[in-house]
């Protein structure tokens, strides 16, 4: 079963269980209400009734055996004329003495159970409802008690048809029951029409879902609906997801490509001098100690390589870095030291050196700073300077590292942190780069809450910053 259709059948329920409570609290209120009326009118008939009576209408008469009998002046009762109410007086043993012409010779005698009744309920009486010849008819029965006497000489009993009564609450409950019936089919076709409006949406995302699948085209949407309401904030939430999806889907693609790119070019020249090595390279020294060096930089490139890619990889995978007091003034002296070495020509020196201490993995903030200062002096003619510095600026402490080279163009600088990606690469002066140490030096910076930046000028020089919120201030 569809959803669409759950949800019409839920509604359409819930509407149903309140048109039946409601019906039902209508349908007794209504019946409470007539059978109130008519109670109301059996006991107006039943005080007009004795009214009459107290004139003179009944008499009391004392039998030789001293027993006390009703005597009714059949005149009195005349008087009593309501065409829908039947009045009967009885006496004391059930017998009846005389009714009103509208009984139409018909016997409604006086229940047993009524007899029973004392001067006690002369103000409450005894209402009974019967059928008869299929006419329910509601009887107030009331005792008779003559002025005087103590003592229950008759009975009266004023009764009433239900015919008006049960017509109506026939005529009530058909209208609630068709009433209702045709509210439910409105309510099913109006839920089915709304739920299907309401899914459009959500049917929308399924077809989409299925297109990315079977075409495998991330770059397709979701539309968004014009309504900014709960489906909105969800079309905008997946196209969202799916921008991102595609983004790194595209990574990925690119990163494959690009890796296998790099790893070519050192496996060939491996294999290229295996097969110098293999058709007689041996037998001569000097072809063979010259292979045997190229071959160890080809591998020493590969390591270094896999290494960064290890780097990468696990910094993408949010691997939990060290949180410890990381003194960078030390850390900076260190990496020049380290560099030293490796500048040759290019005049390596000290800026700025605030002492400044963060919390961090020091072992991947020095990697960091030492993959930008081995790209600086790379990039450096000889005879230029590499400046390292350190400054704090407001909560910020900037690592720094400055070059005199032939500078980065505007166009190579939105992507030169990606991996792989080297600007002009006439620019090399030593080979053996494979683009990751600046990915290396952003995804370094991002783990610790920071960020890379680099500004370059074309022919005077670039500046890389590694920023880093200061956690721990330095108390000197």
């Amino acid at each position: 079963m569809s959803f669409r259709a759950r949800l019409t059948i839920i509604y359409t329920g819930f509407f149903a269980i309140a048109l039946i409570l409601l019906g039902c609290g209508v349908y007794f209120s209504v019946r409470q209400s007539l059978y109130a009326g008519v109670q109301r009118d059996l006991w107006a008939a039943t005080q007009q009734v004795r009214r009459i009576f107290s004139a003179g209408g009944l008499e009391p008469i004392r039998t030789p055996t001293g027993e006390l009998r009703l005597f009714l002046r059949s005149e009195f009762i005349q008087i009593f004329n309501n065409p829908n109410l039947v009045a009967q007086v009885f006496r004391a043993d059930g017998e009846m003495l005389d009714s009103t012409p509208n009984l139409g010779g018909r016997a409604l005698l006086i229940p047993d159970e009524a007899l029973s009744m004392s001067i006690d309920d002369v103000n409450t009486g005894f209402s009974i409802v019967r059928e008869v010849d299929t006419t329910r008819i509601e009887s107030l029965i009331t005792p008779l008690v003559i002025d005087g006497n103590q003592q229950v000489v008759g009975f009266l009993q004023i009764s009433r048809p239900l015919r008006d009564v049960d017509r109506t609450l026939g005529m009530l409950m058909g209208i609630l029951v068709g009433g209702g019936a045709i509210a439910m089919l409105i309510t099913a076709a109006g839920a089915a029409l709304i739920a299907g409006r309401v899914l459009k949406p959500v049917d929308q995302i399924t077809h989409t879902a299925q297109g990315i699948v079977h075409a495998e085209d991330l770059a397709q949407r979701v539309p968004v609906p014009e309504h900014h309401d709960e489906l909105h904030r969800l079309i905008v939430t997946i196209n969202d997801l799916l921008a991102r999806l595609e983004a790194l889907f595209t990574a990925q693609r690119r990163f494959v490509a690009d890796v296998s790119h790099e790893l070519r070019t050192p496996l060939a020249a491996m294999q290229g001098n295996l097969e110098i090595l293999q058709r007689g390279g041996l037998e001569f020294p000097d072809i063979a100690a010259e292979t045997v060096t190229d071959m160890r930089r080809e591998t020493a490139r590969l390591i270094r390589m896999v290494n960064d890619l290890l780097l990468l990889a696990q910094s993408e995978a949010y691997t939990q870095l060290q949180r410890e007091p990381v003194e960078l003034d030390t850390l900076l002296l260190e990496v020049y030291r380290e560099l030293r070495p490796l500048a040759a020509e290019v005049g390596l020196h000290l800026g700025a050196e605030d002492q400044l201490t963060i919390r961090g993995d020091r072992d991947r903030l020095k990697q960091a700073l030492l993959n930008l200062g081995v790209n600086a002096l790379q990039y450096t003619p000889p005879g230029g300077r590499v400046t390292l510095g350190l400054e704090r600026l407001n909560d910020m402490a900037c690592l720094s590292v400055a070059d005199t080279g032939v500078g980065i163009a505007a166009a190579d600088l939105p992507h030169i942190f990606e991996r792989f990606y080297r600007a002009d690469r006439a620019r090399t002066r030593h080979s053996g780069g494979a683009g990751l140490g600046l990915s290396i030096v952003k995804r370094v910076a991002e783990g610790h809450q920071g960020h890379a930046t680099v500004a370059s000028t074309v022919g005077q020089g670039s500046t890389f910053a590694i920023w880093l919120p200061i956690e721990v201030r330095d108390e000197g």
